[in-house]
């Protein structure tokens, strides 16, 4: 595929921002990354440029780096598209997008990574919140193929439409999210298997080992070559609908996690940025096991470009 020769403009540069960038450099674009964080700002070359890498893409595709002090001497009339992947701080989302909607030609969407907030509350008391979109990557951005186009009630349909397509040429698997619901598509899946599997642990029933294990090597497994619709119409409604009327009632359905993982983030115990979760960290366990992760992704969408061809 030719590289795509546009403009994009990153609000953001910490991991998603980061990464992000990388996704619309390796495609050929130019990008400007613009992070408040000086010490981010210093770190965002070096990290785009092993992204590229492992994008296969020359070293050549690099990113402007700038403070948020520069906005304004970004060259506007060239950009394409704005994508905000700032703190999850809503007011201060709102105020970086009336900057954004100051400089940026009105054409051009304005999207938001955002996973917490509304995508129109996002928008609210702009001059054109029709061509606000959410645009949600999944972490690695620049390698999980996921991105949910999220729609809000006033966002124009082109707008979503363009960014589906957009997606696409940037070699992304795009769905369009058409109700701006809380968790959009992704998020709540995960959330759901995610309720069960901590009542789980917290019932006894199995522990940490045990629920990635039957996820990573049960239906995980078989997810990489169909999804949950498709795999039910390969095993039959009827006997799903059996055997759904049968667990549902046996599901959890509590309102807020178990007591246990409370009790786990007020002890520190928040993962390996803390360097102990579930499980004990060092920098050195660390890296081997995001290169061993970051491996088996890669080698992963290899599998479904296959399938595509």
């Amino acid at each position: 595929m030719p590289e795509l020769n546009q403009h994009a403009v990153i609000i953001g540069g910490g991991i998603m921002g980061g990464d992000i960038a990388t996704l619309f450099a390796a495609r050929g674009w130019t990008v400007h990354v613009m992070s408040p964080s000086a010490k981010t700002r210093d770190a965002l070359p070096a990290r785009i440029a092993t992204g590229l890498a492992k994008l296969g893409a020359p070293a050549s595709h690099a990113a402007a780096v700038h403070g948020y002090a520069e906005l304004k001497a970004v060259p506007w009339a060239d950009v394409d598209i704005v994508v905000e992947a700032a703190l999850e701080d809503l007011a201060l989302k709102q105020k970086l997008f009336a900057q954004v909607e100051s400089f940026a030609r009105p054409e051009i969407p304005l999207v938001s990574n955002t996973s917490n907030f509304p995508i129109g509350d996002i928008a609210k008391g702009l001059k054109h919140p029709a061509r606000v979109a959410g645009l949600h990557f999944f972490m690695p951005a620049h390698l999980v193929p996921l991105v949910e186009v999220v729609s809000s009630p006033v966002t124009a349909p082109k707008i979503a439409e363009d960014l589906v397509q957009l997606l696409k040429d940037l070699q992304k698997a795009p769905i369009w999210v058409k109700k701006d619901v809380p968790g959009f598509v992704g998020n709540r899946l995960q959330h759901a298997m995610m309720r069960e599997a901590l009542y789980l642990i917290a019932d006894g029933v199995t522990d940490a080992e045990g629920i990635d294990t039957a996820v990573r090597y049960g239906f995980g497994f078989r997810f990489i070559a169909c999804g949950p619709m498709m795999q039910k119409e390969m095993s039959g409604w009827d006997t799903h609908d059996l055997v759904a009327s049968a667990l549902y009632p046996h599901l959890h359905a509590e309102k807020k996690p178990p007591q246990w993982l409370k009790d786990l983030v007020a002890k520190g115990r928040t993962g390996m940025k803390a360097k102990a979760g579930m499980w004990d960290w060092d920098e050195g366990k660390v890296k081997k096991e995001k290169a061993r992760i970051e491996r088996a992704l890669q080698a992963a969408f290899k599998i479904l470009q296959a399938d595509d061809e």
